[in-house]
């Protein structure tokens, strides 16, 4: 009898290791973790650092096109348990590994920049900040509506946000819908589909482009 209660221990507390390894290697994380080790396939980047590409829909060529930019999507990188995922406003809000980030993207080309300062203002204290602040979107649903809320959130808008409020950061100034350009007839495509007659012109938003334009960034890496 002690002989079978001991197999069913030893059995139980094998299978459950096994689980757990398992169910980490699927959900990394419940929250933000703390690793800043990196072990993925950039070894150049850093926790914090910002990643732009060109995807592929026709709301993200409205968006090239009304921002005269490139680039149409872009997210903010976390390693995490010594893996490097992209914390990107899709849907839903979520974390990427960064090599599948990658291929989502046109071509497969991507930039990577960072804060100028990273080394003094992204410490340990400041990342773990950011993280817990940027866990609260987690879920979220995507924003094709371009609100200034924190009920929907889009990509250019959950990275301002995450500085701002986790670093104390304005990475650049925000702008106004009618500051872009939308006499497209792409563009004025979308923006009928979205919002009818009533265009939010005066609407705060911040783009993919406002970020690359951005003074305090430094190029890392580009691939185009």
């Amino acid at each position: 009898m002690k002989k079978s209660k001991y197999f069913l221990v030893v059995t139980f507390l094998i299978s459950f290791a096994c689980a757990l390894y398992v169910t980490m290697q699927v959900f990394p994380m419940d929250s933000f973790g703390k690793n800043k080790t990196a072990t993925g396939v950039l070894s150049q980047v850093q926790d914090g650092d910002i990643i732009f590409q060109t995807s592929e829909s026709k709301q993200c060529e409205a968006v090239r096109i009304a921002t005269k930019s490139k680039f149409s999507h872009c997210g903010i990188i976390f390693i995490i348990n010594g893996r490097q995922f992209v914390f990107e406003a899709v849907q839903p809000v979520k974390l990427t590994l960064l090599e599948d980030w990658i291929k989502h993207g046109r071509d497969s080309k991507y930039v990577v920049k960072r804060l100028k300062n990273s080394a003094t203002v992204l410490n340990a204290q400041t990342l773990e900040k950011m993280k817990t602040y940027a866990n609260t979107f987690m879920g979220k649903e995507y924003d094709a509506y371009f609100e200034w809320t924190d009920t929907r959130i889009y990509c250019s808008e959950l990275i301002w946000k995450i500085y701002k409020n986790g670093a104390g950061v304005e990475l650049c100034d925000l702008h106004e819908l009618k500051d872009f350009n939308l006499e497209d007839e792409r563009v004025q495509k979308i923006l009928k589909e979205r919002y009818g007659n009533d265009i939010p012109l005066d609407e705060k938003v911040v783009s993919p482009s406002n970020l690359d334009d951005s003074k305090l960034l430094v190029t890392v890496i580009n691939t185009y």
